[in-house]
């Protein structure tokens, strides 16, 4: 089968390779659709970072590079491995890409085992990937979609697991807290604006600061967010206020990495707001201790998901959350690097979610 491999920073290869072996417990999912991320944008500029150079096997997987890359799937079951009795060949999934330890507690007792040690993804630690013609995986990775959720949207419901992991750290995602509060979103990539579609499914008003004028546009125009502003235009935190009658944004979210962005929320926020960084950070920010003391700011961390899954698929199999709006290219396997990875990395404000079809079908 074809499949897009990592050799090395700037070296990917698309290449024939034998599929995995089918084995008890796992499922063999035929990948319909494969979204680009921004971590494979990273690791193909900056890395190897999650993906295990080679010769230096991941202590989970075993595989160093090249590996085959992708982890933002949805397919269709193909082959059901003994053991696996609550799926059949046919159905539709989306995959959970972590690889964790056999011994590490998944369950819902534990909401952290996401940050258990050597935790790697599946796509980048190895475990085959999306961007393959099919991939084998463990049954508690695989998730039932239901056939409503067309399969290039459901590719989507894995960076907005991401999104909704973020809203849930904040303490925001239901109605109940969310309805009436504004929370205010620095970045309109497609991480801050799956964010603000599970803010806005709670029933939130989203107010998005974000430079690219086509990305503020795609902000309006999906829905996720009811006012876009221009940080170069208007001074955000005083637009915040008049918004709030003085008081200031309710929560905020950190979507860039950027300096001024994570300043400019922690002003914009009003005492005892929350602050959740959604971001990787590659370098040490400054943080004024004072006013974090001074206005009792609830600074949290947040990474991927933790069963957030279920109710992720949930918002979408109830129209409360759209994804079609995100989906701005599809592309074949060939075109990895020159249609998908080159735009999202020189002219990344023009799209937001490009998918890949591994098998050519849906083109």
């Amino acid at each position: 089968m074809k499949a897009a491999r990592y050799y090395d920073r700037e070296d990917i290869r698309i290449e024939d390779i034998e599929p995995q072996e089918l084995t008890p417990g796992t499922a063999r999912v035929k990948v319909a659709w494969c979204g680009i991320c921004g971590t494979d944008l990273h690791e193909f500029k900056e890395g190897p970072i999650f993906i295990p150079p080679h010769g230096h096997p991941h202590p989970i997987s075993g595989e160093d590079a090249p590996i085959t890359l992708g982890h933002e799937m949805s397919g269709v079951i193909e082959e059901v491995g003994e053991g696996v009795e609550d799926l059949k060949v046919g159905d539709h999934v989306v995959v959970e890409p972590y690889l964790v330890h056999d011994d590490v507690d998944t369950s819902e007792a534990n909401m952290f085992y996401h940050l258990s040690p050597d935790m790697n993804f599946i796509g980048l630690g190895g475990g085959g990937g999306g961007l393959s013609e099919n991939i084998v995986v463990k049954r508690r990775w695989i998730h039932k979609i239901p056939d409503s959720i067309p399969l290039d949207q459901a590719a989507l419901i894995e960076p907005l697991s991401v999104g909704y992991h973020a809203v849930e750290r904040a303490g925001y995602a239901s109605e109940e807290v969310a309805k009436g509060k504004v929370a205010l979103v620095g970045g309109a990539g497609p991480i801050g604006l799956l964010t603000a579609a599970v803010l806005k499914a709670f029933g939130a008003t989203v107010v998005m600061s974000e430079l690219s004028p086509l990305r503020r546009q795609k902000a309006l125009e999906s829905g996720v967010a009811d006012y876009a502003l221009s940080p170069a235009e208007v001074d955000v935190v005083e637009e915040v206020k008049k918004l709030t009658d003085g008081k200031g944004a309710d929560v905020a979210f950190e979507c860039t990495s950027v300096q001024v962005v994570f300043d400019t929320l922690m002003n914009a926020l009003r005492p005892g707001g929350v602050l959740v960084i959604v971001s990787i950070w590659s370098h040490h920010a400054d943080l004024d201790i004072h006013q974090l003391v001074m206005k009792e700011i609830d600074l949290r961390g947040t990474i991927a998901y933790a069963h957030s899954h279920p109710a992720t698929i949930k918002l979408v199999s109830e129209g409360k959350v759209n994804l079609e709006p995100f989906i701005t290219g599809k592309i074949g396997l060939e075109g990895l690097i020159d249609e998908g990875f080159d735009t999202l990395i020189n002219r990344n404000e023009t799209a937001v979610k490009i998918l890949v079809s591994p098998s050519g079908e849906g083109l």
